[in-house]
């Protein structure tokens, strides 16, 4: 299917008589698809992006279902605190609010509109919003106290100084794509704090970029983590890394 095709189905279940001026010339600019539709599917989820936060790529929905099916294994019924850290979509999440009945999430985010649009998703999927608490701040600014036995975390990790698709550069958030000339500056940050927000025996999954994912793990081992593990996306391409305290 082409993306005209694609917005037919997904916005206006079908009907192409629905589809504006103002759809098309969004499309013909280069706007990306899913913000044009305004949701994306992600493990049976829609997700809504209202506030335009970076779109889910099929590396973070990749995985995604790996951690969902390791929390499942190891918690089953027993409860369990779980942190979505730099959120924005909220979409990692959301699928384990949905798929683990025991786990409390709590998506951290920087940007309140975001926040605003995790809220959309968590009821337009049915989910508990009891288990769901949404927090707004700059990393571990507004969790004083707040300790968790799974964090995820999908930061910005771009170099700053590469190029980007013209559908990336001028429509998703800088602010979610870059941090600095290594692209490492947030994580480093993360690394030096997050161990005192860690319960015993607390893991981090970490998406980094293929090029500094080995500097990534270093600074989680500086940072506490007792054993680092380099895992591939679904194309083969070292991209997360999972540690252990």
């Amino acid at each position: 299917m082409n993306d005209p095709e694609l917005l037919i189905r997904d916005k206006y279940d079908g009907d192409a008589r629905l589809v504006t001026e103002t759809d098309r010339k969004r499309l013909t600019s280069g706007e990306p698809l899913a913000y044009v539709i305004g949701w994306i599917p992600f493990l049976g989820l829609r997700i809504y992006l209202d506030s335009h936060p970076l779109i889910p790529r099929p590396e973070t929905e990749w995985w995604t279902e790996l951690l969902v099916a390791h929390l499942t294994e190891r918690f089953g019924d027993q409860p369990f605190t779980f942190l979505d850290m730099c959120a924005g979509s909220g979409a990692i999440g959301l699928s384990v609010l949905k798929a683990c009945p025991s786990a409390h999430v709590t998506f951290s985010e920087l940007e309140a509109t975001h926040l605003e649009t995790i809220q959309k998703s968590i009821q337009g999927n049915g989910l508990n919003e009891s288990r769901a608490t949404l927090i707004q701040g700059d990393l571990f600014a507004s969790l004083p106290g707040a300790t968790f036995d799974c964090i995820a975390i999908n930061p910005p990790y771009i170099p700053s100084g590469r190029e980007l698709p013209g559908s990336v550069a001028l429509y998703e958030p800088a602010n979610a794509l870059f941090s600095g000339g290594d692209g490492l500056d947030l994580i480093h940050t993360f690394s030096n704090e997050v161990k005192q927000y860690l319960k015993p025996g607390a893991e981090v999954w970490l998406e980094a970029d293929v090029e500094n994912i080995h500097e990534a793990e270093t600074l989680l081992s500086a940072g506490g983590a007792l054993r680092t593990d380099i895992r591939t996306d679904l194309y083969g391409r070292k991209r997360i890394v999972v540690a252990f305290w």
